[in-house]
């Protein structure tokens, strides 16, 4: 059976090209390498990964950089992109989450 959306990209790959092209927008390599921002986007990586989202917001972009956190990408509806952001302000803490994610229209 052929996949019809074999030829359909990720929901995601725009958004990739765009934000690697923009010197503004935060990338997976302007995360800290100190040990307090690595282990703040593992614990929050890790409570998003425990819950039932979907596949799109397991693979968020959780970038912490200097204690700020800053969430990226697209993830399946308003509800997910909340549950994203409350994670991350009960690890980061209030006024540390810069919340980009989008949802997908489709």
């Amino acid at each position: 059976i052929e996949d019809p959306n074999a030829d359909r990209e990720p929901d995601n790959t725009g958004v990739n090209k765009r934000d690697a092209d923009s010197d503004l927008t935060k990338t997976p390599g302007d995360q800290g390498q100190n040990r307090s921002d690595i282990d703040t986007t593992a614990a929050i990586r890790k409570r998003v990964v425990d819950m039932d989202l979907s596949t799109n917001a397991e693979n968020a972009k959780i970038i912490t950089e200097n204690g700020n956190v800053t969430l990226r990408g697209v993830v399946k509806s308003d509800e997910e992109k909340q549950t994203l952001e409350r994670i991350a302000r009960e690890i980061a803490g209030e006024g540390k989450v810069t919340n980009e994610l989008e949802v997908d229209k489709d």
